[in-house]
């Protein structure tokens, strides 16, 4: 399943930086190294499964805007699933760039009316007071793009936003994230998490969470612990650890040694960042300190199996996929609920578990 992603904007609005940055792990101290887009380039990006992004890099130049609106107005705005517009929040022509906008709005319209569209305020490290100018210009989109949904982020290469703009995007073209989510959720129940996050392998953008319905949630998740007092999460936390896990890879790269897996144990928190799928990690939050952390890599071994089933259709009943998943494990003498059990004292348990999944597996209800 292809979905085409249509990158515009002026030239030198930073289009192409990013590109590098999230898909080509290059750290943002390289990209001044490149040059500008002459024409179209197209990148094909193999994300999750059968989900491949058909990247199309247009050149910001005028006369390559132009072509675009006229004589290949047709081949570049068919068959659009999502439009990023990069607007250069310094630009000395706002407002020429701001006709391309509409121009490439009406060309969505005609031939691509159900894509999304979002504009990024990129370069925001640049002015003073961003967050106001960040308002302000939101208003200006808002009032320009009538009554076409948008969304609007404020990016710059040197910090999280660009990792919450993208994972924000490509969430929309994830048709089953909703389910995904549902699924992380019910494993972080058994495992006792604070939270789970799954991220996509090679650019870590964040794919979904546990504690959201919408699985790229941005605010605050308070969290009750054992001890009474509550966790209260960061909320640039999915974005700021694809940020630092991606310059760690890159770290590693340099040594020439792959990254594979880590494991934090604090006195707050304990985290376990982990394989999952073919193309996907997940970190596992824990404030419980009786969690170990070895026991939440063999349920994240266990799990991989019906995860990588979820990428390619829709699971079963959630309660079915944990019972079955509580099952394998007793075979392998553990408990998928990881807390210190003694496997003598749980055999009745055991027992009653075994024979429910058995009528489960004879009433083919999964």
């Amino acid at each position: 399943m292809k979905k085409k992603v249509l990158l515009m904007g002026a030239s030198g609005s930073g289009k192409t930086s990013m590109r590098s940055l999230i898909f080509s792990n290059n750290p943002a101290s390289l990209t001044s190294r490149l040059g500008a887009t002459i024409d179209v380039e197209q990148n094909h990006v193999r994300f999750l499964g059968d989900l491949i992004l058909n990247l199309w890099d247009c050149g910001g130049q005028d006369s390559f805007m132009d072509s675009y609106l006229t004589t290949q107005r047709s081949t570049i705005f068919q068959q659009v699933g999502v439009m990023i517009y990069v607007f250069d929040i310094e630009s000395a022509e706002a407002e020429k760039d701001m006709e391309y906008y509409r121009d490439c709005l009406d060309g969505l319209r005609y031939y691509s009316p159900d894509a999304a569209i979002f504009l990024l305020l990129h370069k925001m490290d640049l002015v003073r007071e961003p967050q106001q100018l960040l308002e302000k210009k939101r208003l200006e989109l808002e009032e320009a793009s009538g009554d076409v949904a948008i969304s609007v982020f404020g990016t710059t290469i040197f910090d999280q936003t660009l990792y919450k703009a993208w994972s924000s995007i490509v969430h929309t073209l994830i048709p089953n994230a909703g389910i995904l989510s549902k699924h992380l959720s019910i494993f972080a129940q058994a495992c006792g998490a604070t939270e789970v996050i799954l991220f996509e392998r090679t650019t870590f953008l964040v794919i979904a969470t546990s504690s959201s319905g919408s699985g790229v949630a941005s605010s605050a998740v308070p969290t009750y612990a054992k001890d009474g007092s509550d966790h209260q999460l960061e909320s640039t936390r999915y974005e700021r650890t694809s940020e630092l896990v991606k310059a760690f890879k890159y770290t590693c790269s340099r040594v020439r040694e792959e990254f594979h897996t880590f494991e934090v144990d604090l006195p707050d928190f304990s985290a376990v960042l982990d394989e999952l799928t073919r193309n996907t990690y997940v970190l596992v939050i824990l404030h419980d300190p009786t969690i170990e952390t070895a026991a939440v890599k063999l349920n994240i071994r266990l799990a991989r199996s019906k995860f990588e089933t979820l990428q390619l259709k829709i699971l079963p009943v959630p309660e079915v996929f944990i019972l079955k998943l509580i099952v394998n494990t007793l075979d392998s003498f553990m408990l998928l609920h990881i807390r210190t059990f003694t496997l003598f004292n749980n055999i009745q348990r055991y027992s009653m578990i075994k024979s429910y999944y058995r009528c489960f597996h004879e009433r083919n209800w999964y």
